[in-house]
């Protein structure tokens, strides 16, 4: 069910269009840190921690940390809009959650990656083989 404080779903290739269309749009990777550097993350990709170690909870600082990322706002003007801020995580579910609240916090322009970097789990509970960021075989590095 959609709500209406969604941010827009792009499949992984779109997301990638964007970013090579809109030089201003900016791919954060909200996964945890050991997700990121351990699983691999989209080249290019920013991190700002949505849910992170050793606690687990949601960031309290999520919105102020992708604002300061934003040069401290939502960027603006009236020729090109807003620049876009694409969230991406592993399955797509806690970039909808992210999205939602950075939409609620005032940001204008917010999507997520639906399929995430890794996808849904497959019939063997693997990733990574009928979707997401990889699958699709986007540009991605690993530490």
């Amino acid at each position: 069910m959609s709500h209406e404080n969604d941010p827009r779903a792009l499949s992984p290739k779109q997301a990638w269009q964007l970013l090579q269309d809109d030089s201003r749009a900016v791919l954060v990777d909200i996964r945890s840190s050991m997700e990121f550097l351990f699983v691999g993350h989209p080249r290019g990709a920013v991190h700002v921690a949505w849910i992170d170690e050793p606690d687990w909870d949601v960031n309290p600082d999520f919105v102020t940390e992708i604002r300061q990322l934003m040069l401290g706002g939502v960027v603006c003007d009236g020729d090109e809009g807003c620049v876009p801020v694409i969230l991406i995580c592993r399955s797509g579910k806690r970039s909808l959650e992210a999205g939602r609240a950075l939409i609620e916090a005032g940001v204008k322009s917010v999507m997520h990656v639906d399929e995430g970097f890794e996808g849904e789990l497959d019939d063997k509970h693997q990733r990574s083989t009928v979707g997401g960021w990889r699958f699709h075989g986007l540009p991605w590095e690993q530490c």
